[in-house]
């Protein structure tokens, strides 16, 4: 429970944006740690423990705000019944391919801000397939993109924002980042905003996944916190 408390308090941070405990840590710069079998080693910490650390963090006003990246709605039930501090934010992917809608109509009604990463896709990250598909490609969301005379990324930055979910797109390019911020002065139809919802798929494009007999499934779908099993 004191470690993340700890941290905050012997770094002095000011800004803690995402402290990852699903993966057992033996006090070395392991990344991936496995087992002698080569099986990747999970964390059996608590994130109810962890969680009352954060609260306590924020009692003592080390940081001002605490909240969750990729739970599922029964596991922030789980923080929300036993914490007293409930989540600002949820930081889960969502795209066109993953509208994520039922996940964000639960944060919503519970006042907890949504922020979607990995907006565009990631198409840019190591671990990418040649034969999965690429977002913005996709040629519809083109057809609607050259309606409004913008580009595809624009559309869905637009698209999450009228959905009243945060959108973190990333970018090195100058040219790329100033147009991410190019998208105040159209609004899509509700017409369009459901054309682009109807493209959901259930697609993660940010997992792991493993072939067992021919077939894809989630690498860590033995991990003790693992949040892809539930249907939102």
């Amino acid at each position: 429970m004191t470690l993340i408390y700890d941290y905050i308090v012997r770094v002095h941070l000011v800004f803690c944006s995402y402290y990852q405990f699903c993966r057992q840590h033996d006090g070395n710069d392991e990344l991936m740690p496995t087992d002698d079998k080569g099986n990747l080693v999970y964390s059996n910490t608590s994130y109810l423990e962890t969680w009352k650390a954060l609260e306590k963090a924020v009692d003592d006003g080390l940081v001002k705000a605490i909240g969750l990246s990729n739970f599922n709605s029964r596991q922030i039930d789980d923080v929300i019944r036993n914490g007293r501090i409930k989540p600002s934010v949820l930081q889960v992917e969502v795209h066109p391919y993953l509208s994520q809608e039922k996940l964000v109509k639960f944060c919503q009604e519970r006042d907890i801000v949504v922020t979607a990463y990995s907006p565009f896709g990631s198409p840019d990250r190591p671990w990418a397939t040649p034969d999965e598909p690429i977002l913005l490609e996709d040629p519809q969301l083109l057809d609607i993109a050259k309606k409004y005379k913008k580009s595809s990324a624009q559309v869905i930055i637009r698209w999450l924002i009228q959905r009243n979910i945060v959108v973190v797109p990333k970018s090195a390019n100058p040219a790329r980042i100033r147009e991410n911020f190019n998208v105040w002065d159209f609004t899509l139809s509700e017409d369009d905003m459901a054309v682009i919802s109807s493209f959901n798929r259930d697609y993660r494009f940010i997992a792991f996944y493993k072939t067992v007999n021919g077939k894809q499934e989630f690498r860590d779908k033995e991990a003790p916190n693992f949040p892809f099993a539930e249907e939102f």
